[in-house]
């Protein structure tokens, strides 16, 4: 009896220990959803993919198809959506369609993308949007590209925020927030162009 129980015991530990490998080995790897919407949609993968998940509230950072680090990040607080006018984060193949402010220093108040104060300044203690922005365009026509669904005319951002505490749990209206201390340096690496794919999970 007490044999078979360690059997078992052994059997389970042997079970949950596969598990949490493959699911460790399956965060390593770019997503198949993402690389079978490249295909369905003729996107070749870029040199650098970001992919973000909702559900973790994490932006992930892939080089060549390789896992290179994993960052907390916020979503939007009314959940996930396409429409324009929801306040949802759009799920889906996206690229960066414009980079804007570099050179700026941390903390910069961006309004319509233009630079009109800082942090530091009490009118502007909590901005929406600060320090860098990397503007998204949606790949898939008529599910975040077109008509009433498109990301770019939503103005789809991954963005800072004065308020970064918030970092890591859903906040925005839509856009994507990092810490300007992952943003800053991410949007010195990333040119226009690389791919990020949302995802709820």
């Amino acid at each position: 009896m007490q044999t078979r129980v360690l059997i078992l015991t052994m059997s389970a530990t042997v079970l949950v220990s596969g598990c949490t490998s493959f699911q460790f080995m399956s965060e390593k790897i770019l997503p198949s959803a993402c690389l079978d919407a490249c295909q369905k949609h003729g996107v070749a993968p870029t040199k650098y993919v970001l992919t973000v998940s909702v559900k973790a509230q994490t932006l992930s950072l892939f080089e060549d198809g390789q896992f290179v680090k994993k960052l907390p990040c916020s979503t939007s607080r009314f959940g996930i959506g396409q429409i324009e006018g929801s306040n949802r984060t759009p799920l889906g193949l996206h690229r960066i369609a414009e980079k804007i402010g570099g050179g700026e220093p941390a903390g910069t108040v961006f309004q319509s993308r233009q630079s009109v104060g800082y942090t530091s300044q009490p009118e502007f203690a909590d901005a929406k949007i600060t320090t860098r922005i990397l503007w998204l365009e949606g790949l898939e026509p008529g599910f975040n590209q077109g008509t009433n669904v498109d990301s770019h005319e939503r103005y789809i951002y991954i963005h800072g925020t004065a308020d970064q505490k918030t970092i890591g749990e859903p906040a925005s209206c839509g856009c994507i927030h990092l810490a300007d201390a992952d943003l800053m340096p991410l949007f010195d690496l990333l040119p226009a162009g690389t791919l990020v794919w949302i995802a709820e999970k």
